[in-house]
């Protein structure tokens, strides 16, 4: 009995260090999307050439966006159906979608042509 005991004992810190091993699963809808920076509407916005998607870009904590401008970059975030009760609202694609960006960095300083 002694011995079972001991050994359960042994194997349940065994079963949680291999799951403390395994790599952290993404969070649902957590995305990292490469594109080009631009504003339209006042909003910062993520246009991809292929497969033609646009993002409107929300920056999270005191990430600011403003010298990305221009640059192909990729950010790494949260995705959520774009929402607005602003005016620019009605000239925004229906598709659109945003993402609230945790990071971002430069692929190339310009976009591509």
């Amino acid at each position: 009995m002694f011995a079972m005991l001991l050994a359960s004992g042994w194997l349940a810190p065994q079963a949680s260090q291999d799951q403390a091993r395994q790599p952290p699963k993404e969070k649902p809808g957590h995305v990292s999307v490469q594109g080009c920076v631009s504003r339209s509407s006042g909003d910062f916005t993520l246009m991809q050439a292929e497969p033609g998607n646009t993002y409107v870009l929300r920056p999270r904590g005191k990430l600011k966006l403003d010298p990305y401008l221009g640059q192909q970059v990729e950010v790494t975030g949260q995705e959520t159906p774009t929402t607005s009760t602003s005016s620019n609202y009605k000239r925004r694609p229906a598709s659109a979608v945003t993402i609230a960006v945790e990071s971002i960095k430069t692929i190339s300083k310009q976009c591509g042509t």
